[in-house]
């Protein structure tokens, strides 16, 4: 991805643990690379299809200095999630912040804080088979769309369909969404749970009924597995539900363990019919 880059950008402001940093204020430096695509604006000689430099740089000062953080980490954090938010094109970027004046007493140069953050395009599962099914999805893709730190950008049309695994009762509605979000895999995680208990989701029975249940299945092409998430979804790939959702919304995306995309995976379970 194409990079514009922003090098020792001084900034005035009042950041430290101590009172007399915030009191008194000192220099900090900035450096950011900003990946996004410049093609276009390169080829058409119009900053209006590129992101303007000069407001990013504004934007950081006047971010640095409204605000009095302790923590460099706070102050990083912060930066970068506003600037990913207020300016679309930029995709991810890399954010360094020098405090050349930090309170050490020894010889140093600087110190720093560098992060990397960006947007992350995730594929959620959705579903229910209990109560008012329809309301239960709809108010759920309504808070996702609606989150702050999620972009939805497709969701499929929802499907009919028998439970899976035996434990349930009563007809599922099913499908897909494809969103892009800043949150990382854990934290998504608890959104979701937070949206599934609002729903009065009990997690008594497993492969049981449900009021909503909101599975993550892939996040970028992040391949994980700990005690409290697994992607990609375990078993995405014996579930019908789920792969035809995906195969209307994403058929050519590929599964970043088997390398098949949704359509395949879609194709071979029906083939052998595990459905």
């Amino acid at each position: 991805m194409d990079q514009i880059r922003i090098d020792n950008l001084e900034v005035y402001a009042h950041h430290g643990v101590y009172p007399e940093e915030n009191r008194k204020g000192q220099k900090f430096y900035v450096n950011a690379v900003l990946y996004t695509d410049t093609r276009k604006a390169g080829q058409q000689d119009d900053l209006e299809l590129s992101t303007n430099y000069g407001e990013v740089c504004l934007f950081i000062q006047d971010y640095m200095t409204e605000r009095v953080c302790k923590l460099l980490e706070t102050v990083a954090e912060g930066l970068a999630e506003a600037i990913l938010l207020q300016f679309p094109k930029i995709r991810k970027l890399d954010l360094e912040i020098r405090k050349p004046n930090a309170p050490i007493p020894l010889p140093f140069t600087s110190v720093s804080i560098k992060i990397t953050r960006g947007w992350h395009k995730v594929f959620i599962a959705f579903g229910s088979n209990m109560g008012d099914r329809d309301t239960y999805i709809a108010n759920a893709l309504q808070s996702i769309a609606e989150h702050p730190l999620c972009r939805t950008e497709k969701v499929s049309s929802v499907l009919r369909t028998t439970p899976y695994g035996g434990q349930a009762e009563g007809e599922f509605l099913n499908g897909v969404l494809q969103i892009r979000t800043l949150f990382t895999p854990e934290e998504l995680l608890e959104v979701l749970h937070e949206l599934e208990a609002e729903a009065g989701r009990q997690r008594t029975v497993h492969w049981g009924s449900r009021t909503l249940d909101l599975d993550i299945l892939f996040f970028d092409d992040l391949v994980m597995s700990t005690e409290i998430l697994t992607i990609p979804h375990v078993d995405m790939q014996n579930r019908d539900f789920v792969l035809r959702p995906l195969c209307e919304i994403a058929p050519y995306f590929r599964h970043p363990v088997t390398n098949q995309t949704m359509q395949q995976m879609l194709e071979n379970l029906t083939e052998h019919h595990v459905l």
